[in-house]
């Protein structure tokens, strides 16, 4: 009987996870649809629309490498997504928790979809301010971040009640 409760809690979480692989391709398919490489486009004066290109992971970590980052980057979005539908099944009653690995879930595959797809992720959103430009980066990293942040916050709650 457990089996079919956390088995029911998975699907919600797994909803979650696909709105954010849609949510994620779709942008990047508009941008290669209307951006060149390496254009960039003004919304305001601390955000702009750009197209880069990252074969590396996050801050262009090992983008420099021969090619073989992008089968380990694959290889470890994969490892990754079966480790969070594992937890996600043992752990889907958990709603912090799992918007946390959800949001996580559905950015990781959304950058390895980029990486099978292309050889590389596209990243598209540029914040900076007074001459100093944070990483372009995309929807994926969006939810991996807001994820990360809520899985610190879940423990931190986890600790305060024990």
């Amino acid at each position: 009987m457990a089996s079919k409760k956390s088995g029911g809690a998975l699907l919600p979480w797994l909803g979650i996870a696909l709105i954010v692989i849609v949510l994620d391709q779709l942008f990047k398919t508009m941008i290669l649809g209307n951006f060149q490489l390496g254009e960039s486009r003004t919304v305001t004066s601390f955000f702009n629309v750009v197209r880069v290109h990252n074969s590396g992971a996050a801050f262009s970590f090992l983008a420099g490498a021969s090619g073989w980052q992008r089968w380990f980057f694959v290889g470890l979005g994969v490892a990754a997504a079966g480790f969070i539908v594992w937890l996600l099944k043992r752990h889907g009653g958990q709603r912090l928790f799992g918007w946390a690995l959800a949001l996580i879930l559905g950015g990781a595959v959304g950058n390895v979809i980029d990486r099978l797809l292309h050889g590389h992720v596209i990243d598209f959103i540029q914040v900076h301010y007074a001459g100093w430009f944070f990483p372009a980066f995309n929807v994926a990293d969006s939810a991996i971040t807001v994820g990360a942040v809520l899985l610190v916050l879940d423990e931190l709650r986890r600790v305060r009640r024990g």
